[in-house]
């Protein structure tokens, strides 16, 4: 068993509660880029090869991946070694542990089978370990043949011989560039697809086409897409690097080259991860392809006659091109605009703005268009740090460049809409689509959520991927965010369904015209050690009709233990898979006395009365200091003024239900405190954490419901 190390310090901030590690022995600047903000966690990093192909009939296609990570040991059951298992979120693809000449387990070497109802694109893989589940890392299924470059080939002698059609699985090399070789007949035209960021890779590739000798002749330094028609027969050579000539294991890549015909479009690029922004996009019901599509006439300044309702695709193509659309409305119409491009993968920051045209003028003249509508951005529903280094938000941008707005018809006539991008002033980009949609209002709401970030003191600096693995007696805190389509704007009741054994979840509601809830994931003391797919939702009210939809799952693609050095890169997953029990308990959990309360049995109060929330603290590890500062957070009782919770005797919570006007009905809420708690690993064989944890992140303890009941009316005389 790893001994504790001295010194070491895990913070604790319990919501609902959690718990937050504060570091008393961080003093040097080199301890503070070493800290962590939560316990140690498994983490799945690199898969090698990336992906695979799918098999063409009705068979399966096997190839052997190597893993890597952070804490991806196996688990003791009942005398023996469990070894750790690699898991994807799609059924079709399973994994096998490699075996030795003895029979026994090749460590973290796996056989990958999939089966030909695997659907092409990118799912999510996960390792189950001794702490529970790791996070995810995408793994591409495709339709090519694949390879796997092993050897150098880090000058032309040593070129990768690229054939099209075929995705070559590498990755880069540091303070080098690496070789692809290209026969190429006179006027055959090659498109170079090399996928990094969109897989989760941390490579900014860089691709330079040259001839034989090395002159360079196409470069593409942004999008990793090179299109190259050879001007004679001859080899060609694709150089690759970084930007700044990082390489590693963690700067992997998917080398995809095209052999297309003149004029044709470009292919369809690598299937890419989903950003955070993206879970707004799109709504219920649109079909998968647009209705009409933009026509790019020979006057760029003519407009398009379109009516209402529209459902339009077009491209912001070429550089500083003004997209022009007329329709006739009528005085009173309320329509809805919304606007994808940068949900849908471009790079780009639409703009829109709507004219009427004016009466026409006595000679006879059409009349001038006037403004009455401007769309831009859609607002964060949660601030996020301003600049992904300093902690005023959670490092997750909810919020898009698209555009959401509403259109009030105030004079009937002509209307004119005009769509731009605000970054394409200089940039020629056949790849930046849009999505132009009006609608009558379809009220409606799109969820995401993340496992809670913390507001650090100066110097912390961290945003870790934290997978949904529960120690025994602890929680998990979802932070959920919520963006409001065409007005709606009553309440959103947040729950989860598919729980494994052992753990419960509390949904602290989103209140009417708010965009910020919490979801809170708890486990019992000493749950089974097991394995789910949980789906959280979000139900509200809207014309009457009830609406449930999906919430989506986000995390971080690495974990960042210094923000100067690295900007956090955060995704939308393929699903929420949560794990319970482990090999090590929680080092600390609050909850109401006796094991808390449940929706089934909460805490009772009557309405106008003083609630009484009876409290202890379980102590698994030294806690320092002698007492706790406590918040309460929550709908309808965030107002409570803050309190001390003493560590050696906890004293009940007096809640004032009058003066907080908390209405008869069952209520949900959580309390929010800071403690400094020694961590020591207990699993047995386990390797130590990779770095010093002097700062961790302990999510634990049980939410509090109160059933409040209506006061007994006086009898009249």
């Amino acid at each position: 068993m790893p001994q504790p190390q001295p010194g070491r310090r895990v913070v604790c901030r319990t919501l609902g509660i959690w718990v937050l590690a504060l570091s008393m022995a961080a003093v040097f600047v080199a301890d503070l880029r070493a800290q962590s903000v939560c316990l140690p966690l498994p983490r799945l990093l690199t898969l090698v090869p990336a992906g695979a192909q799918k098999p063409g009939g009705q068979g399966a296609t096997t190839v052997e991946v190597k893993v890597s990570g952070e804490l991806l040991d196996g688990w003791e059951a009942g005398g023996e070694t469990v070894a750790p298992q690699l898991l994807f979120s799609h059924p079709g693809i399973t994994a096998t542990p490699v075996l030795s000449g003895e029979g026994k387990p090749e460590k973290d070497q796996f056989l990958v089978t999939i089966a030909a109802d695997v659907p092409s694109g990118l799912h999510d893989a996960r390792m189950m370990t001794a702490l529970g589940v790791s996070s995810p890392r995408v793994f591409s299924i495709g339709t090519h043949p694949e390879a796997l470059r092993t050897a150098a080939n880090t000058s032309p002698a040593q070129a990768f011989p690229l054939a099209p059609g075929m995705v070559c699985n590498a990755q880069a090399t540091a303070q080098a560039a690496d070789y692809y070789r290209l026969e190429l007949q006179k006027g055959q035209r090659v498109v170079v697809d090399c996928a990094a960021r969109g897989i989760e890779s941390k490579l900014r590739p860089v691709l330079i086409l040259t001839d034989a000798d090395g002159a360079d002749l196409v470069a593409e330094r942004r999008g990793g897409l090179l299109d190259f028609t050879a001007p004679a027969t001859a080899t060609y050579l694709v150089k690759l690097h970084d930007l700044s000539f990082q390489g590693g294991p963690e700067c992997f890549y998917r080398l995809l080259s095209h052999d297309l015909p003149a004029g044709a479009p470009l292919p369809e690029r690598q299937a890419a991860v989903a950003p955070v922004l993206a879970f707004s996009w799109p709504p219920p019901g649109l079909a998968a392809k647009p209705a009409v599509e933009e026509i790019e006439g020979a006057d760029p300044k003519a407009a398009q006659q379109v009516t209402l309702p529209l459902d339009l695709g077009g491209r912001f193509f070429p550089a500083a091109d003004v997209d022009s659309f007329e329709f006739e409305a009528t005085a009173g119409e309320v329509w809805w605009i919304e606007v994808a491009s940068e949900r849908i993968g471009a790079p780009t920051n639409p703009a829109v703005v709507v004219e009427r045209r004016l009466p026409a003028g006595p000679d006879g003249a059409p009349g001038a268009f006037e403004d009455v509508a401007e769309l831009a951005d859609i607002p964060a529903p949660i601030k996020p740090s301003t600049n992904h280094y300093a902690y005023d938000g959670p490092p997750y941008e909810a919020g898009s460049a698209d555009c959401l707005g509403r259109l009030v018809i105030k004079e009937s006539g002509t209307h004119r809409l005009q769509i731009r991008d605000l970054f394409g002033g200089t940039r020629d980009e056949p790849q930046a689509i849009y999505r132009l949609v009006i609608r009558k209002a379809r009220p409606d709401f799109a969820l995401v959520c993340w496992p809670l970030h913390m507001e650090l003191r100066n110097g912390d600096r961290a945003a870790l991927s934290k997978p949904l693995a529960l120690r025994g007696g602890g929680s998990v805190c979802l932070e959920v965010a919520a963006i409001r389509r065409d007005g709606f704007d009553g309440p959103i009741e947040l729950g989860v369904t598919g729980l494994p054994e052992g753990v419960s979840a509390t949904g602290l509601r989103i209140p009417a015209g708010a965009t910020r809830g919490q979801i809170l994931l708890t486990a019992s003391e000493s749950p089974p050690r097991n394995l789910a797919t949980i789906s959280i939702t979000g139900r509200g009210m809207a014309d009457s009709e009830s609406i449930e939809r999906p919430c989506r799952l986000a995390g971080q693609c690495w974990p960042i233990r210094d923000g100067w050095a690295e900007i956090p890169f955060p995704r939308l997953l393929a699903d929420a898979t949560l794990s319970a029990g482990g090999s090590e308990p929680s080092p600390l959990t609050l909850r109401t006395t006796g094991a808390g309360v449940t929706p089934a049995s909460p805490l009772e109060a009557v309405e106008g009365t003083t609630l009484q929330v009876p409290l202890e603290l379980l102590k698994r590890s030294d806690v320092q200091g002698a007492t706790f500062q406590m918040r309460v957070v929550g709908p309808g009782f965030d107002q409570t003024p803050g309190f001390e919770l003493d560590v050696a005797a906890p004293k009940a919570l007096a809640i004032d239900l009058a003066k907080l006007k908390i209405p008869p009905g069952d209520h949900a809420f959580a309390l929010v405190t800071s403690a400094v708690t020694k961590y020591v690993p207990v699993v047995a064989g386990q390797a130590a954490p990779p770095a010093p944890t002097d700062i961790a992140e302990i999510l634990v303890s049980t939410p509090i419901h109160v059933r409040v009941t209506p006061a007994a009316k006086e009898a009249t005389p």
